[in-house]
C-alpha cells in the first residue's frame, strides 16, 4: 500500500429512507464518517452511502455498514483508498456556481464575479453542510432575497453549517445584528473561516443546542429567524424558536420534505405563527412564516425529543 494513502472510502447504494435514518441516528457506533448522497434527483431508490475511514476497513466494518442499508443486500461494497489530494478533488468536483436572486455561491475551483448589485460567496465543500448546492439551502437564499425590502434589525441563523445564510442576511441588512449558531463546534469553526475568506465581519457566533442558550436569549427577540435543519428538530424546536421571535417576525424554515411539511406547519401554527409562502423544490419544501401579533410564551417546558441529528444542515 502506497505511503500516500491516508484514508479509505466504502461505497454502497441505498434508498432515501435508509439515508434519512442514517443522517438522523445519534450514535451508530461505527468508526467512520458517514455521508449520504442523492444519486438521482427526487428518486427515492437511488441514493448512496459513503463511509470514510482512517484505517482500511475490515470484514466487521464492512458488515456493520452493510447492515445500515438492507436494500443493498448482495451488493459488494466498493472500497477506495484515498490520498490527501483525492479529498481536495472530491470536495470541489462538480460544484458549479449556483445563483439565487442577487447571490452567487462558488467554490475555489469555480471562481465567479458577483452579479450587479449582488454578492458572491466563496464556500468550499468541507467539514460542514450548507454549500448552497442542496435545494434547501438555495431555497433559503431565494426566500431571503425575497425579503430584501423588509426592515430587519436582529437576525439569527440556527444551525448555520457553513455560515452561508447568515452571510446572506448580513449582506441584505448590513446594519442589523446577525447571530449564527450551531450545535457542532466544528461548524462554528468553519463559519469563522468562511467569514474571513469572504471578508464578512460582525456576526456573533454561538455554539448552542437549538435556541436553548443564555447567549441566544440575551440577544432576543429576533425579527428574522432562519432554521435550515431537519423536520424532526424543527418540530421539537417550534416553541423555543417562536419564543425568541418578535411579534410579526419573519421565520424561514427548511430541511423538510414535502411529505413532512404539514407536521412542521402544525408545530409552528400552534405557537401562533402563520404560513406565508412555500417554495417547493423537488421533494423538499422551504417555508416562510410570520410570528404572531404577540410574542409567544411557551405554556410548558421545552421537550428536546426529536433533536437528534439537527446539526446535519443540508
Amino acid at each position: 500500500m502506497s505511503a500516500d494513502i491516508d484514508s479509505w472510502r466504502v461505497t454502497l447504494p441505498c434508498t432515501r429512507a435508509e439515508a434519512e435514518a442514517i443522517d438522523a441516528a445519534d450514535d451508530l457506533a461505527i468508526d467512520a464518517v458517514l455521508m449520504t448522497t442523492e444519486e438521482v434527483e427526487d428518486d427515492r431508490e437511488h441514493w448512496r452511502l459513503d463511509a470514510y475511514c482512517e484505517h482500511e476497513p475490515d470484514a466487521a466494518m464492512l458488515a456493520a455498514l452493510a447492515a445500515l442499508v438492507p436494500s443493498a443486500a448482495g451488493t459488494v461494497p466498493t472500497v477506495t483508498p484515498l490520498t490527501a489530494q483525492d479529498w481536495v478533488t472530491m470536495s470541489q468536483a462538480g460544484l458549479e456556481p449556483i445563483r439565487e436572486g442577487r447571490f452567487v455561491v462558488h467554490t475555489s475551483a469555480h471562481p465567479v464575479d458577483p452579479p450587479e448589485g449582488g454578492r458572491a460567496f466563496l464556500i468550499d465543500a468541507g467539514q460542514a453542510f450548507g454549500t448552497g448546492h442542496h435545494a434547501t439551502t438555495s431555497g433559503c437564499l431565494a426566500m431571503l432575497d425575497g425579503l430584501a425590502d423588509r426592515p430587519v434589525t436582529n437576525a439569527i441563523d440556527l444551525g448555520t453549517g457553513t455560515g452561508l445564510l447568515a452571510f446572506a442576511a448580513a449582506h441584505l441588512w448590513p446594519a442589523a445584528s446577525i447571530t449564527a449558531t450551531d450545535i457542532d463546534p466544528a461548524a462554528i469553526d468553519v463559519t469563522r473561516e468562511n467569514m474571513a475568506a469572504n471578508h464578512v465581519d460582525g456576526i456573533e457566533l454561538i455554539v448552542a443546542d437549538g435556541a436553548l442558550s443564555e447567549a441566544i436569549a440575551a440577544r432576543a427577540p429576533y425579527d428574522l429567524l432562519i432554521a435550515n435543519i431537519l423536520a424532526g428538530p424543527l418540530i421539537s424546536m417550534a416553541p423555543e424558536v417562536a419564543a425568541i421571535a418578535t411579534p410579526h417576525a419573519a421565520i424561514v424554515l427548511a430541511g423538510l420534505l414535502e411529505t413532512q411539511r404539514a407536521e412542521v406547519e402544525r408545530a409552528f401554527t400552534a405557537c401562533g405563527c402563520t404560513v406565508e409562502a412555500v417554495d417547493r423544490r423537488g421533494d423538499w419544501s422551504i417555508l416562510r412564516l410570520t410570528a404572531g401579533a404577540e410574542r409567544y410564551v411557551p405554556t410548558r417546558p421545552i421537550d428536546p425529543k426529536g433533536r437528534d441529528g439537527w446539526a446535519l444542515d443540508l
